[in-house]
Parts: structure tokens; C-alpha cells; sequence
């Protein structure tokens, strides 16, 4: 019989984050600190605008584009919040997700051979994605000394005269990181001196820590060139409601636009629904979860300090990004060991990237008492570890 797989998939590896994830859910006494996803509910005022829209039998398709009231929404969110002005109705399109704006953008822009610039350790989608789409990933390997933050320099030398995007992946998952205005400025100044494009995953927006957040879109010459993704899975805790958007030049748009309707059709019309009240009424509930974030990320940091675990320190998102080095494993057979002895899963940081080597992912997008247990587990690991030593 004939392979009737496709080659190009079959060499796509299939996600690292999720292996620890599988054991630990067949495993008693066992916490996980390895997935991204907010452990707060829903706003209930969200939930109840769900149940609402059901109860008025509004189950049908919405717009391709997404619902015309959420899309303004939306539009009145990013001036409000990051200065961004765009056009609801031709510069905007609602998604399956923050992972569907990525798939069908890179698809709409790439065409084979075009060189998308990855920086890294970073979400697991774009590598995969880019190739899928026929373009080139070409990694720029993100340092810890310059705290994982993308600097000019690394992007200058980097782009060819193949190069057609920059991926921007900030706030960062798996690191944490930040970029400041003072650095998507000079990022900025060198796409426009190379005339190429960029993807900004602005998805951990709202889960910042040292000042407002900036988006590249908002600096002079760049919401032209920008396609801004986001959603509601991490600010509103509405993972599973699978809900994004994509904001770029209308151009951009149409033929993204093209994919999700023969793709997708459209998002499910009852998380549109939901997510009109949640960007319009919930910005308190946001902010409360950030800052509970926040004191969770203090707390890490200063457990790590007390267990002389090195890690910078992060202003994004909900993970931490140490470093395992000093053991002398590698990052999966620091998690195994981990999960085996003290029951407690993490993320090897090379799911994220080769650079991401010699670290571990871990979310506090979890309990405090949850965070507790664990960081206890962990401590009792590497004081064991070091007596080996």
C-alpha cells in the first residue's frame, strides 16, 4: 500500500508539552506544574452572558469575521488599553484561539522558501506552523543574559534577504520575558530598514508585572506591517471557550480571512457572545487575577532564592524559566527524576527550543497551597541532588 501520509507532517515532532502532562494525570499524589492554563474560573457574569445566549437560541453561525458587536468591542479595548486604533470591520478577524490567528497568518503571508524569524525558547506552534506553511524557521536563540529579551543586534544579524517575518513573542511563554518600549524601538527601527513583517503573540498582554504593556503595533511605521494576535484564554481565564483575534492591515486580513472560512467557518458563536461581556465589564476581575499572579511569581522567586536556584527574574506571563545546569542532567532527565521521586511534573525547557536546555518550565498558573506543596517537593529534590553531588 501507498504511505498516505504527507511527508512534511510526518517530520513535524509532535509537542513536549504535553508528555509530563499525560503521566502526571494517571498518577496519585501527584501536582502538576506544567500547563499554562489559569486556574481561576471563568467571571461568572461571563458564564451567565453564555448561558444567556443559549437560552435565547442564539446557536447559529456568526460572521465569518466574527460578531460585529464583539469586534467593536474589541477595537474600543486596544485604544483603551494600548493605543492602537483599527478598524473593526475590515482589519479585524475573531479566531479558533490565539493558535489559529498564528496558523492561518503565517499561511496567508509565507510563501515556500520565505525565512520567518523565530526567536527562542518560545511557544511551541510557530516552528511547526512556519513549516506547514513552507516557509524556512530560522531560529534566533534567546540568551539569559540579556534576560531571554530579544535584543537589535541578535535580530540584525539574523535577517537575509530571505527573511519576510519576525515572530514576536511577548510577554514570553516559556520565559517570562518582557520586552520595554526602549526595546521594540530599536526592534522596529531594524524591520523597517529591511522592509519585512511581523507576528506579535500579544496573547500574555494583560498578565504583565513592571509597567504597562507595548505593543510594537502602536510605534510609528509598524501597524502596517504588524499582525497583532491575541484572545481571551489567558487574561479571562477562557481557555476552553477557544477565543482569539487577529488585528493587521485589511490586505492581511482578507486573505486570513479566506483560510478561516473554508477552514474554520467561524468561532463558536456562544464564546463570542460571552466574550462581548468579558472585554466590556470584566477589566476588575483581569486585574485581580493579575495581581494574584504577581504575588504567586514573589513567592517563586523567593523560594528559588532560599533553595540557591538560579533564575532571573520574570515580568510576564505565569512561569518561571530556572536554570537545572549545576545537576549536570539534561532538562528531561531532570524532569523524569522529578516526577518520579517527588511526584511533581514540570516542563523540560528544550520542548520550547534547543535553547531552552538546561531549564525548566514552571507555571504558577496554580493554587498558592498547590505552589507550596510542590515547591517543597522540589526543594527536597535538589537538596537530595546535591548530596549526590
Amino acid at each position: 500500500m501507498r504511505d498516505p501520509l504527507n511527508k512534511t507532517i510526518r517530520e513535524v515532532k509532535p509537542s513536549g508539552i504535553r508528555k509530563f502532562f499525560d503521566v502526571v494525570s494517571e498518577m496519585t499524589d501527584a501536582i502538576s506544574l506544567g500547563v499554562g492554563e489559569p486556574d481561576f474560573d471563568t467571571p461568572w457574569r461571563v458564564r451567565d452572558e453564555a448561558i444567556y445566549s443559549l437560552e435565547q437560541g442564539r446557536t447559529f453561525y456568526t460572521s465569518n469575521a466574527g460578531l460585529k458587536e464583539l469586534k467593536e468591542e474589541i477595537a474600543k479595548f486596544l485604544d483603551r488599553r494600548y493605543s492602537l486604533t483599527y478598524d473593526p470591520y475590515e482589519e479585524m478577524l475573531i479566531t479558533v484561539g490565539g493558535s489559529e490567528a498564528i496558523d492561518i497568518g503565517l499561511r496567508a503571508m509565507i510563501d515556500i522558501g520565505d525565512e520567518v524569524l523565530i526567536p527562542q525558547p518560545s511557544y511551541v506552534s510557530y516552528e511547526p506552523c512556519t513549516i506547514l506553511a513552507g516557509g524556512k524557521p530560522v531560529i534566533i536563540e534567546l540568551k539569559e543574559e540579556n534576560d531571554f529579551r530579544l535584543t537589535a543586534e541578535e535580530l540584525e544579524e539574523a535577517i537575509t534577504d530571505k527573511t519576510k517575518l519576525l515572530v514576536l513573542p511577548f510577554p514570553n511563554n516559556p520565559t517570562g520575558a518582557v520586552l520595554e518600549r526602549k526595546d521594540l524601538e530599536k526592534i522596529a527601527e531594524v524591520v523597517i530598514k529591511h522592509d519585512i513583517f511581523v507576528m506579535s503573540d500579544e496573547i500574555y498582554s494583560e498578565l504583565t508585572y513592571l509597567d504597562s504593556h507595548v505593543s510594537i503595533a502602536s510605534l510609528p511605521g509598524m501597524k502596517e506591517r504588524t499582525v497583532l494576535i491575541n484572545g481571551f484564554s489567558k487574561s479571562h481565564a477562557m481557555t476552553g471557550w477557544r477565543l482569539g483575534y487577529a488585528c493587521a492591515p485589511k490586505e492581511i486580513i482578507a486573505e486570513m480571512l479566506k483560510i478561516h472560512q473554508f477552514a474554520i467557518m467561524c468561532a463558536p458563536t456562544t464564546s463570542q457572545y460571552a466574550a462581548v461581556k468579558a472585554i466590556r465589564e470584566c477589566d476588575k476581575e483581569v486585574a485581580e487575577m493579575r495581581e494574584e499572579y504577581n504575588a504567586r511569581r514573589r513567592y517563586l522567586l523567593q523560594r528559588f532564592r532560599e533553595m540557591g536556584l538560579k533564575c532571573f527574574e520574570p515580568f510576564g506571563a505565569f512561569y518561571m524559566f530556572p536554570s537545572i545546569k549545576e545537576f549536570g542532567m539534561t532538562s528531561d532527565e531532570f524532569a523524569t527524576r522529578l516526577l518520579k521521586s517527588k511526584k511533581v511534573a514540570v516542563v523540560p525547557g528544550n520542548a520550547f527550543g534547543e535553547c531552552g536546555e538546561g531549564f525548566l518550565r514552571i507555571s504558577y498558573a496554580y493554587s498558592l497551597s498547590n505552589l507550596k506543596e510542590a515547591l517543597g517537593r522540589i526543594e527536597e529534590f535538589i537538596g537530595e541532588l546535591r548530596e549526590e553531588m
